[in-house]
């Protein structure tokens, strides 16, 4: 079996206190929340991934900035291992903001598991399932602050 590394780009958009998020659902009472953003193909610079991906999952593009992080996910190291044993992906996360006037809606090619577009409130975030975790803990004060930009391998 070829294994193979999946890069991807993700948008990190803060606004008012809250994350934009894509709410996303394994099975009917398993709802979590991931960055916007996903996989690069071949010939796409990680800005045109970035943008064709927001539009599918958010609809719309995104305004990109500076790189907030990059992490890897080798699936088998963490708790969905059974699901993603042969999942490895490098993602380069973007901070971003939105163009003016635009709100976020499900766009027209939604991932598989993609159930919706959330604003989630900062403070809350720590109740809620949300991938990778670490960011949790890197958002201080509306922003993050990692103190390196690679973060490892981390879920």
């Amino acid at each position: 079996m070829l294994k193979w590394v999946r890069s991807a780009a993700r948008a990190l958009i803060i606004r008012d206190g809250q994350l934009l998020a894509v709410r996303m659902q394994r099975v009917p009472s398993q709802v979590f929340y991931i960055l916007p953003g996903g996989g690069q193909r071949h010939g796409e610079t990680l800005q045109d991934t970035l943008q064709r991906e927001c539009l599918e999952e958010i609809g719309t593009k995104v305004i990109p900035g500076e790189i907030a992080y990059v992490r890897e996910y080798i699936g088998r190291h963490h708790h969905l291992r059974k699901l993603h044993k042969d999942f490895h992906q490098l993602e380069v996360v973007f901070h971003c903001s939105l163009p003016e006037g635009v709100e976020p809606s499900p766009g027209t090619e939604r991932d598989r598991l993609q159930i919706g577009v959330e604003w989630l409130p900062l403070s809350k975030l720590n109740d809620i399932e949300f991938y990778p975790e670490v960011l949790k803990k890197l958002i201080d004060d509306g922003q993050v602050n990692a103190t390196r930009l690679y973060l490892g391998d981390i879920n």
